[in-house]
């Protein structure tokens, strides 16, 4: 495919990554800029400015764009897997779900769709009784929950899914049985719920932030209090977020690794 149509669905570790650590500066002087001249400046994001390289380079002609999903009001600014399992499976439809976009509407648009959560996601609490419908943040139903975005996501073969691994806490903001849950899912998101052969790929983001350690390591995020990405890591894991991208939709992910890197040989 040389000219996929690609969106990232994200909140603030997103927006990180997709400015290049630019979030903060950038994207308020743009807004304040816009508000006060009453026109609306376009600006390339760090991804875009290297997918146009990508297709200056390689003929291709692949657009990417970026949505906050879900927005703050109506529905709320909750990202974890209950709330894409009550966006796309239990209300799906034609029409929007508290004026979010379904899986319906996304796809006549959209053939690469790539979302994320919130590093909230990472603050799993122990299981109780499975519930798919339950917002409880449990390693039970999330695996529930994903196991029906699966099963929902087959249902638009013509469309490739892109799941970042869920955004990983600093140590600060988490704790030692939080963060080994956190590990377990996502471990099993990457060795079990990601099925070859299928339309449903896989960005590990989370090992990307962990070095395969319980938090998210400090020299990496923008303080030991802070668990958004600093501007040298949002930097590199936009390079390779992309690379997976690309490869994705060029090869079907053969030529890297899950984070992104070249694959072996």
């Amino acid at each position: 495919m040389s000219d996929a149509r690609i969106i990232l669905l994200h909140h603030s570790t997103g927006e990180s990554i997709w400015n290049g650590g630019e979030r903060t500066l950038t994207s308020r002087f743009v807004r304040k800029l816009n508000s006060l001249s009453g026109l609306k400046i376009p600006r390339k994001s760090f991804v875009q400015t290297l997918l146009a390289r990508h297709n200056q380079q390689f003929g291709t002609k692949h657009q990417i764009e970026a949505q906050v999903f879900p927005k703050p009001s109506p529905y709320g600014w909750r990202n974890y897997p209950f709330d894409y399992y009550n966006i796309w499976v239990k209300n799906a439809g034609l029409e929007p779900f508290h004026e979010e976009p379904t899986l319906e509407i996304l796809t006549r648009k959209f053939n690469v769709i790539a979302f994320k959560h919130c590093f909230p996601v990472s603050n799993i609490q122990p299981d109780r009784s499975p519930d798919i419908n339950a917002d409880y943040r449990s390693l039970a139903n999330y695996k529930l929950q994903y196991l029906a975005l699966r099963e929902k996501f087959h249902q638009f073969p013509s469309t490739k899914f892109i799941i970042w691994t869920g955004a990983a806490q600093v140590e600060a903001r988490t704790n030692a049985d939080e963060a080994k849950r956190a590990r377990e899912f996502f471990g099993w998101v990457t060795n079990e719920w990601d099925l070859p052969n299928d339309n449903v790929f896989v960005w590990d983001f989370f090992h990307l932030q962990t070095e395969g350690e319980l938090y998210f390591q400090q020299k990496l995020a923008l303080s030991q209090e802070n668990s958004h990405p600093n501007g040298t890591f949002s930097r590199s894991a936009a390079a390779l977020f992309l690379r997976r991208v690309l490869d994705v939709v060029e090869s079907n992910g053969r030529a890297t690794s899950l984070t992104g890197t070249p694959a072996a040989v």
